[in-house]
């Protein structure tokens, strides 16, 4: 494995992760309408603020760790290809297991739901790709 090229691909993918999060919400106002319709479940926008390093250094953690799986299991071939595939796999993983999970143990809506759903399925597979396109093993 290469480490460096490891932790470049983290870096560059927790860049992707916040571009493309950031767009989503100027893409797509209408997410935000939806959040905000469920204030005893989601912070104001002042209060995420007030935690965000917290979540900022948990996601790159979360990203390195998906670098250093890619990495073990990259088999070879086009960094985009092998990257999307990898990021539409935790896209799904992550619907599943956090956005229709939420949906059952929280208060929202199915509205909100399939937003993020969508929302992050995108956002994941651009990681992957951001991943496979930057991360090459060691030669």
């Amino acid at each position: 494995m290469n480490y460096s090229r490891i932790v470049l691909a983290a870096l560059g993918a927790t860049a992707a992760y916040f571009v493309i999060g950031f767009l989503t919400f100027a893409v797509m106002p209408f997410l935000v309408r939806e959040f905000r319709k469920y204030p005893a479940v989601y912070r104001s926008e002042e209060g995420i603020k007030s935690v965000m390093p917290y979540g900022m250094v948990a996601i790159f953690v979360g990203i390195l760790v998906l670098a250093i799986l890619y990495a073990m299991i990259y088999q070879g071939g086009s960094g985009f290809i092998e990257g999307a595939r990898f990021g539409l796999l935790i896209g799904i993983f992550a619907v599943c297991a956090f956005v229709i999970h939420n949906y059952v143990n929280l208060n929202i809506g199915l509205k909100l739901t399939v937003e993020q759903a969508v929302a992050y399925l995108i956002e994941w597979i651009a990681v992957g790709i951001s991943i496979g396109l930057i991360y090459r093993p060691v030669r």
